[in-house]
């Protein structure tokens, strides 16, 4: 499996709509439940890009990524000048307009060898070989049930 940005994304941030999901996804990859799971490099780029754009100073978008780095069990894969020109085919092939997407479908197509993608994101169904998982979805099948202790 390879993550996409959007649940790291919604990990480093304060309040989002998916880091209740994405705080499970990334709690067992870190234990090992999930296996080996890996994240592109470009993420790295992607994630300085949205930080910046929303106002993160420099040192603190450092420490955001410096610890997602640090996650066990989830391996940063670098792009290959194979990654490169996959990633702008599937550009021209299936009209993905964020060259970052086109970049992490290069990935999975190339580093994952299950070709499954975790993501929100509806572009990569285009893609044929991708398979794409919903977080939340994912998420909810994970889930440890809330420890309910009621008295006897």
């Amino acid at each position: 499996m390879i993550i996409e940005t959007d649940l790291l994304f919604s990990h480093v941030k304060s309040e989002d709509w998916l880091k209740k999901d994405a705080e499970t996804i990334l709690r067992h990859i870190a234990t090992g439940k999930l296996g080996e799971v890996y994240v592109s490099r470009e993420a790295i780029h992607e994630l300085y890009y949205l930080l910046n754009r929303t106002g993160h100073a420099p040192a603190d978008i450092l420490a955001k990524v410096g610890a997602l780095t640090r996650i066990s069990n989830l391996t940063w894969v670098a792009t290959t000048t194979d990654d490169d020109l996959l990633a702008l085919s599937l550009i021209t092939t299936y009209g993905l307009s964020s060259v970052f997407d086109s970049y992490h479908a290069a990935a999975c197509l190339l580093q994952d060898p299950e070709h499954t993608m975790i993501s929100t994101d509806e572009v990569y169904d285009k893609i044929p070989r991708i398979k794409r998982i919903d977080p939340r979805k994912l998420a909810e099948q994970i889930r440890e049930p809330d420890s309910v202790h009621r008295p006897r």
